[in-house]
């Protein structure tokens, strides 16, 4: 190896980086204690800004876009290492390329649940989950206030961060949406548009940017679901008989899961009836027959019905209704004698 291979051997003359993962934030390019020439080629791929760091400030930085490093292209290393124009030497930098593009499908949820109050249900307990995806905005507020000096920067260093925030903050975008418990469910997209204009900005000072949060599911207590479901089915029913007779369906369905089932639960239906039916029969029974009216015969004053018109005992024919027996003159209602003739009646 010649001496002039040796030598560029010590200088970097391209510089460029290709991200092999979905989850590298920041990159810094390994120089390997080289130092990078005066007119090295700099390549920087859409979806990432290069910056250059002189002695743990940052310098210039570079947006997409192919360059060749010089004084021109440089004006704030030019400054700091006070260059003069057209005087090209080696320098030394730290490069990092930050990866500016959209980080999609990062899940969300609460650990534990999450208090809020409810106009009908009062304070009730909600679990959620879902996705989210965010960019970095500013890559130079990004590298001071997160990044620092690691070598690698991935997902996983601000994901749990974002996490927390959007669930510290989901109790508080609910309660201002004021959606009901019992509308949750219907207003999923609103409830995420509103989600993520109310988290955005608090990422901003990091220098990151909340692309989109979608809430996939919202998960009420058992109690909340089971008072759901009576409502529907009172819905469905239509009224409160037909939730009477629903009721008492459901408790058949209960009562043949019992032993005997079904078929117990029918023979002592069968049983209450007959035994009812046979008290019927038995206080009828004990019942006396009711009397029947009778009347004197006017000859021998045997009882007789009042329909008769002939004695049953003596044959002899009987007056007309309200006619004396002798005279048949007409009578008053319970008279004993004839005003006419005197006869006893």
């Amino acid at each position: 190896m010649s001496i002039f291979s040796k030598l560029r051997g010590q200088f970097i003359d391209v510089i460029e980086w290709v991200d092999p993962s979905d989850k590298v934030m920041v990159y810094r390019y390994e120089d390997n204690n080289r130092e990078i020439m005066m007119g090295a080629q700099l390549t920087v791929r859409e979806s990432q800004v290069a910056i250059f760091v002189n002695e743990g400030k940052i310098a210039d930085i570079f947006q997409p876009g192919r360059y060749e490093l010089s004084t021109q292209n440089m004006p704030i290393m030019t400054m700091l290492r006070s260059w003069k124009y057209g005087f090209n030497s080696p320098f030394k930098s730290e490069v990092y390329f930050v990866n500016t593009k959209q980080f999609l499908n990062q899940k969300w949820g609460t650990s534990n649940p999450v208090m809020m109050r409810d106009s009908e249900f009062g304070m009730i307990r909600i679990r959620a989950f879902g996705v989210y995806s965010f960019r970095v905005s500013d890559p130079e507020v990004f590298l001071k206030e997160v990044f620092g000096t690691s070598d690698l920067y991935t997902v996983d260093g601000v994901e749990g961060q974002i996490k927390r925030t959007i669930v510290s903050a989901l109790s508080d975008v609910i309660a201002e949406s004021k959606i009901p418990a019992l509308d949750l469910a219907a207003n999923y997209d609103e409830l995420s548009a509103f989600a993520l204009k109310s988290i955005a900005p608090r990422l901003t000072p990091l220098g990151l940017k909340l692309e989109s949060v979608v809430i996939e599911n919202i998960s009420l207590p058992q109690e909340v679901e089971q008072a759901m479901d009576k409502r529907t089915s009172m819905g469905v029913m239509g009224d409160l008989n037909r939730y009477t007779q629903f009721q008492a369906a459901e408790a058949l369905r209960d009562a043949a899961k019992n032993e005997g089932g079904v078929a117990g639960v029918g023979a002592g239906l069968g049983a209450g009836m007959m035994m009812n039916q046979m008290m019927q029969q038995a206080m009828a029974g004990n019942q006396p027959a009711p009397q029947q009216a009778t009347v004197p015969c006017v000859s021998c004053r045997a009882a007789i019905s009042p329909a008769a018109k002939f004695c049953p005992e003596c044959g002899a024919k009987q007056a007309a209704e309200g006619r004396c027996t002798a005279c048949n003159a007409e009578l008053a209602p319970g008279a004993k004698f004839c005003p006419e003739c005197g006869a006893k009646q």
